[in-house]
């Protein structure tokens, strides 16, 4: 018998190329270019030995799968957490290489991870874990070839130990010109300002245009997040600034409610202070996770891991618009139940794409030996991702489909083109 875990990863790799498959069919897409598309071109699996604080030596399993690079390096995430295997990880994968195509970067899609639960671990072993990972991967990433970034459970601080674990295996003439082997750094170490809050910006912005499209004000618009993490918290600090109300919040350990509103800051607040939980947050009620999607909101946004709306819990939505800011949160399944209670949805490869075009600024700044102010990076990102919704939008209407099938329409004959006007070698 299936444990729901396994439900849910297999789940995201059946969702995904459903997603294809579907808009393939659509397109009429080319038949030798679908079936490159439909397999990975690399999936690296490494079993890799750390030292823990007592002396005790744990193995450990890492993963990186490349999808696609025929628009440039692969681009993508890793994520430190207990579902992570190679299934998971080539769904997350596909999403990225729909997501930098349809946002016009010049990347590829890649995914990876090591499977473990980072709160059991000292900050000195999860920094020799994530040194010994990318020594282990070596050459297989690379500024020109595979740019890693954060994900799930990873931040800033262990993305400097990447880099910096990547040059020193570099000559010293050469350490320099390698800083950009990743994204998502700290600013002191060659990050980009605002790169914290790129993602949660970007999902706000997909909202704000997609209200704006549709005459409505996020004056007095409830919302519920699931999630509370950076992309959660960002994503609700920005949609409060606009004057929209926070009336529940779910994370890994409970959910949370109050219908007058939830306020952003004191809830961060508490949640630095209580160990990164929302758990009795005492401006709010708390209630049982099954009801979490049953609140009654305006917007809904799913911010945390994959597979989280399906056809289990989708009709209880009583949300007009559900903002994708995690990677594959919405099941096929539960996403034709929105679509038929009249619910939009901006799907996760627009979404929450800010990220990623955040990540491609810090790239460039890195290679090119800039630095970005963080009022020119929040325009220029807003400008690309305004552009990317406009085209969403554009396409959704002109073929009469949802945004998620015009977004994969985009970015599927953005790579189709690359393929046609170049050939395959030999």
């Amino acid at each position: 018998m299936q444990t729901k875990e396994a439900k849910l990863k297999r789940g995201m790799f059946q969702n995904v190329m459903k997603q294809f498959n579907a808009v393939a069919d659509l397109i009429e897409l080319n038949e030798s270019i679908r079936k490159i598309l439909e397999a990975t071109n690399n999936e690296i699996v490494i079993h890799f030995p750390v030292k823990m604080d007592n002396g005790e030596v744990k193995v450990f399993t890492g993963y990186r799968v490349q999808h696609n690079n025929a628009l440039g390096p692969y681009k993508g995430g890793l994520r430190y957490h207990e579902t992570t295997d190679t299934d998971s990880v080539k769904a997350l994968a596909m999403w990225m290489t729909w997501k930098t195509s349809l946002v016009g970067l010049p990347f590829g899609g890649a995914k990876g991870g090591i499977k473990l639960n980072p709160s059991n671990y000292s900050k000195e072993e999860l920094e020799r874990i994530t040194r010994r990972f990318v020594f282990a991967l070596g050459d297989n990433i690379g500024p020109e070839h595979d740019i890693p970034a954060p994900d799930v459970n990873t931040n800033s601080q262990m993305m400097a130990w990447i880099s910096d674990t990547y040059m020193s295996t570099r000559t010293p003439s050469e350490r320099s010109n390698y800083q950009h082997v990743v994204t998502g750094k700290p600013v002191g170490s060659g990050g980009l300002e605002g790169r914290d809050r790129a993602t949660g910006y970007g999902v706000y912005l997909t909202i704000k245009y997609w209200t704006k499209n549709n005459n409505v004000s996020l004056k007095g618009k409830k919302f519920i997040v699931q999630g509370f993490g950076n992309v959660g918290y960002w994503t609700s600090h920005f949609l409060e600034k606009d004057g929209a109300i926070l009336v529940g919040v779910q994370d890994a350990f409970g959910s949370i409610a109050y219908g007058k509103g939830i306020q952003v800051e004191k809830l961060q607040e508490y949640i630095q202070y209580n160990k990164g939980s929302i758990v009795n947050y005492p401006n709010a009620q708390s209630i049982q996770s099954d009801d979490f999607y049953a609140l009654s909101c305006d917007i809904c946004i799913p911010a945390a891991l994959g597979n989280q709306i399906t056809e289990e819990n989708a009709y209880k939505i009583k949300a007009f618009l559900v903002a994708e800011g995690a990677n594959g949160p919405t099941s096929v399944e539960g996403e034709q139940i929105l679509l038929e209670k009249g619910i939009a949805v901006i799907p996760d490869i627009l979404c929450n794409a800010g990220g990623v075009i955040a990540s491609y600024f810090e790239w460039l700044q890195n290679k090119h030996g800039e630095l970005w102010e963080l009022e020119d990076v929040l325009v220029k990102l807003e400008k690309k991702l305004h552009k990317s919704f406009d085209k969403v939008v554009e396409v959704s209407r002109k073929r009469n489909v949802d945004m998620r099938t015009a977004a994969y329409i985009i970015a599927i004959e953005r790579i189709e083109q690359s393929y046609l006007q170049r050939g395959i070698f030999p």
